[in-house]
């Protein structure tokens, strides 16, 4: 029974994540930058200073527009950021990581779009807290005859929860302390439920303002460790991202320990890993940026779309970068333990220690994010009352997450989340002439 379910699981999952779904993400992406005129490309850097201000809150809500955008990143910066780099690379060569640029840089105005909607159709519950999110924008923005995607789309987060940002995450850091440290994956499994349930159970408040310190102190720590390999290797920097470009054109020949990829591979798995890694188009970040202090949405769709900027940008970019400078795609290795060579080529002794705590971290905030992302989805459907019993079951599967063999349960979190992608991705399409309208009138002004 279990080899068909897993069966069915994997042809899911080759029908979701198939052709129409990387077209129907690139394009609402390509769409929407069309429609904002390049906006998000043109004004980057404005964002980057109203980030800086938005430390102080300017409105209503719960967190303030710096402490939702490092709440976002907590969920997106993840396994994506080593492992999947790596398996985008180890599946589909260097070419792949092209796509992956080319999926964010078009992924920034889904994630300003679904920012600036959230905020614009977000409610007040009835603990007073701001909520938001696809649900909400589809309920309150298309209306009554759409509610039946808002509650699709709750359904499928409140699940997905449980996989990408939950059981996934605590396995890998079981994975990571196990391998490095011989720690058991029990023993891993109780420190991070004990971990993660003293900053849960605090609620958003508290989840955003741990989130604010580890998130900038992680991608500082880790983007430190890649600079030091690529300025050691400075010379060869250039012949690593002509690597990267032609091999997105014409696919890589079989080398050393890797076995070939065409084209289509490079852009399927880039395309794939991309979505993965910064969650554009995922329906997920926009929950997040719903809670801030605002009283503008192009502000926080501004400062939303930066989290696309930051994730794949710069943080994929540096893992991807010294697997290339390394050599170490070659070697037949995949995941973080492509990471991990690569790291330890370059920096003997310290590099693996560099992927493991990065990991470890990523994952542990990545499990913090994600438990609001679920909680809200769960709220939406079922009611405040559900929140503390939702909190306790997502204490209760990270160990089960830590000491399991989840290749079904990555497959599901997989199909999940495509699901998860469609009802977001028409909203997005049908509430597009609002968001053009509303960002044009701002920059009018």
């Amino acid at each position: 029974m279990l080899d068909g379910i897993q069966h069915f699981l994997n042809e899911a999952s080759a029908i979701i994540w198939g052709p129409a779904m990387l077209v129907l993400l690139l394009g609402a992406g390509v769409y929407l930058t069309i429609g904002l005129k390049a906006m998000p490309w043109r004004k980057t850097m404005a964002a980057f200073g109203l980030l800086w201000r938005g430390r102080k809150p300017e409105g209503k809500g719960d967190i303030t527009p710096f402490q939702a955008l490092m709440t976002a990143l907590a969920a997106t910066i993840g396994t994506g950021n080593i492992a999947g780099v790596a398996t985008a690379i180890a599946l589909g060569g260097p070419g792949a990581v092209f796509w992956m640029w080319i999926t964010a840089l078009v992924g920034m105005a889904t994630k300003y779009s679904e920012a600036v909607l959230a905020v614009r159709y977000r409610e007040v519950d009835e603990r007073g807290r701001h909520v938001g999110g696809p649900m909400y924008y589809i309920k309150n923005g298309l209306g009554a005859k759409w509610h039946w995607l808002g509650i699709a789309f709750a359904g499928f987060g409140m699940l997905a929860a449980f996989g990408i940002g939950n059981m996934v995450q605590a396995n890998s850091v079981a994975d990571a302390f196990e391998s490095t440290f011989s720690i058991p994956t029990w023993v891993t499994g109780l420190v991070v439920t004990v971990a993660a349930g003293a900053v849960i159970l605090g609620g958003i408040g508290r989840i955003a303002q741990v989130a604010a310190k580890l998130v900038p102190f992680m991608a500082i720590a880790y983007i430190g460790g890649s600079l030091v390999v690529i300025f050691s290797n400075i010379a060869e920097v250039p012949a690593a991202l002509m690597t990267i470009i032609s091999h997105a054109f014409t696919g890589t020949a079989a080398t050393g320990g890797f076995a070939g990829a065409a084209v289509w591979a490079a852009i399927r798995f880039g395309v794939a890993r991309g979505v993965f890694s910064n969650e554009a188009g995922l329906g997920s970040a926009p929950i997040a940026h719903a809670a801030a202090k605002t009283n503008d949405p192009i502000h926080q769709g501004m400062i939303g779309m930066l989290g696309t900027f930051i994730d794949t940008i710069i943080v994929c970019t540096m893992t991807a970068l010294v697997i290339v400078l390394t050599g170490a795609w070659t070697t037949g290795e995949t995941g973080a333990a492509l990471s991990a060579q690569a790291f330890a080529t370059a920096l003997p002794g310290v590099g693996n220690y560099i992927v493991s705590f990065g990991l470890i971290i990523f994952a542990f905030t990545t499990i913090l994010g994600w438990s609001y992302y679920g909680e809200r989805c769960a709220e939406f459907l079922f009611g405040v009352k559900v929140i503390l019993p939702y909190r306790i079951l997502w204490l209760i599967a990270i160990p089960l997450g830590a000491m399991g063999k989840l290749g079904m349960i990555w497959l599901l979190a997989d199909v999940l989340n495509g699901l998860m992608a469609l009802p977001n991705l028409i909203a997005l399409i049908l509430l597009s002439p609002m968001v053009f309208k509303i960002t044009r009138e701002y920059f009018a002004k």
